[in-house]
């Protein structure tokens, strides 16, 4: 296949949420503690200088760990500076700011989610009540200050006999949400509307800023993603806010990426350069890009034990949204197996039985260092 030239791409899925965090095995060990995110797929010490643009113009060095939770869902990218001292807002956060302003977890047991968090003095935002499109919904805070919606979501890639997931989208406030629909309806695939509601919202009420009034549009897929890894990431939701009685505050404003909180939304694709030709003609340029580095669009940036190609684009309100391209990834590093993707159907999911030997990379709280 000619990726110069094939006019078709593919999202797979939410590949991940990055969460710059201020000491990483702190926050992989806690995150293993309340969302069971165990297993291990990259752990990456290097310098990020091609971000360096939303660093203060400096290359900065960095360690980044992606994690994923076997019962599906996207991962995390813990990220953490490791010479920069990372600033945290000198604001609250308050719903409606510009950008990522909570994660959606999946559950599949949203009273036994909510009392298993409860039993781990989670801080809890919000009871149990009827989100926009009328499932059962709470939010909590976590240890850093980061918000999160525990959802309903049935899907299960392997069961673990654990009540929540990996995350399945977030809820991201924008200026203008029809601008902001362009990038994820037409582009990254979120065409089903589920809600549209304008008004005062109950299940927000209890949030900073959350009893004013507010645009909420819920979004999901039409059809099932197809790619190698989508049945590991199942269906997703993208939240889009807008305030409409304040003037809302954007969330990285001053701040550098990777500074505390939730740094980009990152998702899996296939032909990168089909998805910056679609991007570009709708106005959202590639604003960084792995393979200039390596002066080659064909070659994969090394990322720790794993490899692929990695751009960025912007929001209409200069929030960052990553994409990857994944190129090689450990299934058993102890034996020197890595998955191979360059030379695949595009389209195909990968076995279960292959994407499940992931799970021995499975890291026990004790042994992250």
């Amino acid at each position: 296949m000619d990726t110069k030239t094939n006019p078709h791409y593919l999202i797979t899925g939410i590949q991940q949420i990055g969460i710059g965090v201020e000491n990483l095995v702190e926050a992989w060990k806690y995150y293993i503690d309340i969302f069971n995110m165990d297993v291990k797929i990259l752990d990456d010490n290097s310098v990020a200088d091609i971000m360096a643009h939303y660093m203060g113009g400096v290359p900065r060095p960095k360690r980044a760990v992606i994690a994923i939770s076997m019962q599906g869902g996207g991962g995390f990218e813990i990220w953490q500076h490791q010479q920069h001292k990372p600033k945290k807002p000198d604001f609250e956060l308050q719903f409606g700011d510009i950008g990522c302003f909570a994660v959606k977890i999946k559950s599949r047991n949203i009273k036994q989610s909510f009392k298993e968090l409860s039993e781990k003095n989670v801080k809890i935002l919000c009871e149990i009540s009827k989100t926009i499109d009328g499932k059962d919904v709470f939010f909590i805070e976590d240890i850093y200050g980061n918000s999160f919606q525990i959802v309903e979501d049935n899907y299960i890639f392997r069961d673990e006999k654990r009540s929540t997931g990996g995350p399945v989208g977030a809820i991201t406030g924008c200026t203008d949400i029809e601008k902001t629909l362009v990038l994820y309806r037409d582009i990254l695939g979120y065409d089903k509307l589920l809600a549209d509601e304008t008004g005062v919202f109950s299940d927000v009420a209890a949030l900073p800023s959350g009893n004013k009034t507010f645009r909420r549009v819920l979004l999901t897929e039409s059809k099932p993603r197809k790619g190698a890894f989508s049945r590991l990431f199942g269906p997703s939701y993208i939240e889009l806010v807008q305030a409409l009685d304040r003037t809302p505050n954007k969330i990285y404003e001053g701040r550098y990426w990777g500074d505390p909180g939730f740094i980009q939304i990152c998702f899996d694709v296939q032909n990168m350069r089909a998805l910056e030709r679609k991007c570009a003609s709708l106005g959202f340029p590639f604003t960084a890009d792995s393979a200039v580095k390596q002066k080659s669009d064909a070659e994969s940036f090394e990322m720790g034990d794993a490899a692929g190609h990695f751009t960025y684009i912007e929001d209409p309100d200069g929030y960052l949204i990553e994409f990857v391209e994944t190129h090689k990834i450990p299934i058993m590093k102890k034996l020197g197996l890595y998955l191979n993707l360059r030379n695949r159907n595009p389209e195909k999911p990968l076995p279960d039985w292959i994407l499940k030997m992931l799970r021995f990379a499975r890291m026990k709280p004790e042994h992250v260092k």
